[in-house]
């Protein structure tokens, strides 16, 4: 049997608006080159079709500037999915524009509990458990409302802590097979990933951390070869894309899809 964590047969991708101009972020590194992006993106489309999956791309949402990080507005698991409660004020309709295109995958949508906030981008499902980052994004309510409806599909999910000054857990980490997280130092000396096998991005290299696994190739942003080779050493097939205007609002490679494979 595949490992279900990051096989799959189905994702869903949203082209960026010319609003990411007005994106939110941590810091100002520059204003995102909207051509730039949508080439970007393109690109980071293909390479996931290029497994065999089938890629939805729906079109940009100008009222929503950070709409195109659509990995914060669901969680899509085999059993189902479950609508998630950004934690930005701004982004808090996100998740009601995706809604209609995953319920057509899937049939219905789970919507969490009332009270709390939840994203995406805090969660790393690995094959063993769910682990969800609080995080100025994420707080315990909200990850005690997914742990109430994943449960009762027999996942466990582990509470943790994004390090001070990271937007997102997967900020700083991400999931290589079933046993291996790529991951930063300053996230795991916490002692999160005790029992998996680690692999560290290069010093100063932090920014590739945020990557993904989709079925058999890793796909990885451009422009860090000290932790590209080290991967390539490892066996991993590693597709590189460029990230530079998606890093300048705070997005990497996982932010830019929901990736499932629904169970029919």
């Amino acid at each position: 049997m595949s490992p279900k964590s990051y096989t799959f047969s189905h994702a869903v991708s949203r082209k960026p608006a010319a609003s990411i101009i007005r994106g939110l972020r941590f810091e100002d590194s520059g204003t995102p080159d909207h051509q730039k992006f949508l080439e970007h993106h393109a690109a980071y489309v293909d390479v996931l079709r290029s497994t065999g999956a089938e890629v939805t791309v729906l079109e940009p949402l100008e009222a929503y500037p950070d709409s195109v990080f659509v990995e914060d507005a669901a969680l899509c698991l085999q059993e189902g999915v479950i609508q998630m409660r950004p934690g930005a004020p701004s982004r808090l309709g996100e998740a009601a524009e995706i809604a209609g295109t995953l319920a057509d995958i899937y049939g219905d949508i789970h919507e969490l509990e009332p009270g709390g906030f939840i994203e995406g981008g805090d969660i790393l499902v690995t094959d063993s458990e769910i682990l969800v980052g609080l995080s100025s994004r994420t707080d315990h309510a909200g990850v005690a409302a997914l742990d109430k409806i994943v449960s009762k599909w027999g996942y466990k999910v582990r509470e943790l802590q994004t390090p001070e000054g990271v937007l997102h857990f997967k900020t700083d980490c991400s999931l290589l097979d079933e046993e291996t997280i790529l991951s930063t130092k300053r996230l795991s000396d916490s002692g999160c990933f005790d029992g998996y096998r680690l692999l560290h991005v290069a010093d100063g290299e932090e920014a590739c951390a945020n990557s993904i696994r989709f079925n058999e190739i890793v796909v990885m942003p451009d422009g860090f070869p000290k932790t590209t080779e080290m991967l390539t050493k490892e066996g991993y097939d590693i597709r590189l894309i460029g990230n530079t205007e998606a890093a300048k609002v705070d997005g990497g490679m996982s932010c830019l899809s929901l990736r499932f494979s629904p169970r029919r």
